[in-house]
């Protein structure tokens, strides 16, 4: 985007969305813009310089709950963002957010809900009334009351949906059937549309009628007399060209668009390729139906870099800190049943070799180190290969190119560590032969962790499993198993 086109951008948006946006720039294009911005947006950009960082106020905050300072909370939360405190709300355990949120005032608390994670507004909204919930949320925009709406009980979001009126309710009812986390459910339904075979001069007239854009507007939407998307006028272009010209000689046609039913991530990737600041949503018959901004999406993209560390540990995307106890252990009970029913596999390998174990009281010593290395190394692999795949990186391609490189690494690392422990091992035991059945197991360990990194992310991917989700349980399983097979079975065939 040039010069000009970023300024724009800056002056039609407000807030946090702002702050975000300036602080993404290199300070080089900080500088030239400087000159180019308009007052207000230069002074609130100053503004949000000067003032107190998000850290300082959650701790400030924290603080005067913890003093019970009703008078300095009251003044934290007048001068704090509606981001400000919806991450302090995040950071709290359940009594003391309540007591936060009844010290909002009425006209933060609606913005407050939107900034919330999943997991701390659902919380929230588990404790209020439908008398206290409806005024707050039926005045949100669509894509933010969907949320609203999903994270709620069956009743409260009847109740919520019928507190709209009545074209509102049919659009709610339309979003809520799309899939979860397509651009159906991302999109606003607030947008400026004109017509390619007008003048600037008419557009400029009908903007003046309107009286104010919606928010984030970088651009209007330009469509055929039928709906039909054609393409983006930018509002630089706008102010800029001449008022004779038709919108269809100076409108950018080549731009993204996407289509309702695509998924959430791809809609993100493409905001972060094309850095773009909104897209138009279209149908299938490509009449124009939404938009999202970027402001839209900064949270997907944040979610999905969340989501696979969470998996991995067997956490869901909307995990709350602070949730209350048995919620959050009820979520976590399932992943540790199947790590148990897992273990005991690794168990009934072990205990095929007992007796091998009960002559050789030195192999229940060495025995943890092959499935513990097994683990590690396969752990590196999996997190790889996982984000290749989150990231598109890894294709049919270059799969095979792939996994030679693993098992090249797992050859040379478990060659390297196979030597140390072997000699660690005729240091401590004083039996070359226990030496060399180490050596060998974890050499063999190494290429099946390599192997089963690699192979298990794709096979669940293909499968259409999240590997993120799953992938670590089978890993472990993998590497315990053939490191204790590996090394059991070859202490059999050697020592005894």
């Amino acid at each position: 985007m040039s010069n000009e086109d970023v300024a724009s951008l800056l002056s039609v948006v407000f807030g946090e969305t702002r702050s975000r946006l300036w602080s993404a720039l290199e300070e080089s294009r900080r500088a030239d813009l400087g000159p180019i911005l308009d007052t207000d947006t230069s002074d609130s950009l100053t503004q949000s310089k000067e003032s107190t960082t998000t850290p300082d106020i959650i701790r400030q905050l924290h603080d005067a709950l913890d003093d019970e300072d009703a008078v300095r909370v009251a003044e934290l939360v007048a001068s704090a963002t509606e981001h400000d405190l919806a991450d302090t709300l995040e950071a709290m355990p359940d009594p003391g957010r309540r007591e936060l949120w009844d010290a909002i005032p009425d006209d933060k608390r609606t913005e407050v809900l939107i900034w919330l994670d999943e997991g701390a507004r659902a919380s929230l909204l588990a404790g209020m009334t439908e008398a206290e919930v409806v005024p707050l949320v039926r005045d949100m925009e669509h894509d933010d009351l969907v949320e609203v709406v999903e994270s709620v009980s069956d009743e409260l979001a009847d109740a919520i949906l019928r507190s709209l009126p009545k074209d509102e309710r049919a659009n709610m009812e339309a979003r809520l059937l799309y899939p979860e986390d397509c651009a159906g459910r991302l999109m606003e339904d607030e947008w400026v549309a004109v017509r390619a075979d007008v003048s600037l001069e008419v557009v400029g007239r009908y903007l003046k009628r309107l009286g104010s854009l919606p928010s984030h507007t970088d651009g209007l939407m330009v469509v055929d007399r039928e709906g039909h998307y054609l393409g983006k006028l930018p509002v630089s272009i706008l102010l800029t060209r001449d008022e004779s010209l038709q919108v269809a000689s100076v409108m950018e046609s080549n731009v993204d668009w996407v289509t309702v039913d695509m998924d959430q991530a791809d809609v993100a990737d493409l905001f972060e390729r094309r850095e773009v600041a909104s897209i138009a949503v279209v149908d299938g018959t490509h009449k124009l139906i939404g938009r999202i901004t970027l402001d839209d999406v900064i949270d997907v993209i944040r979610e999905e870099a969340e989501a696979p560390l969470l998996h991995m540990a067997g956490l869901d995307d909307d995990e709350d800190l602070f949730a209350p106890v048995l919620i959050s252990a009820r979520r976590r009970m399932v992943w540790l049943g199947i790590n148990l029913a897992t273990a005991f596999l690794a168990a009934y390998v072990i205990g095929l070799f007992e007796a091998t174990l009960q002559q050789v009281v030195a192999l229940a010593v060495l025995m943890p180190i092959v499935a513990s290395m097994g683990g590690i190394a396969g752990s590196q692999t999996l997190t790889l290969a996982i984000r290749g795949l989150a990231l598109d990186q890894i294709t049919t391609s270059n799969t095979r190119w792939l996994a030679i490189k693993e098992v090249t690494i797992a050859g040379i690392n478990g060659l390297l560590w196979a030597l140390v422990v072997s000699f660690i091992a005729w240091a401590w035991f004083g039996d070359v032969r226990i030496s060399v059945v180490i050596a060998v197991a974890m050499l063999l360990n190494q290429f099946a962790a390599a192997a089963a990194g690699l192979g298990v992310p794709l096979v669940l991917d293909r499968l259409g499993i999240d590997p993120a989700l799953s992938g670590s349980v089978v890993l472990t399983t993998v590497t315990d198993v053939v490191g204790f097979m590996s090394f059991l079975g070859l202490a059999t065939l050697v020592l005894l």
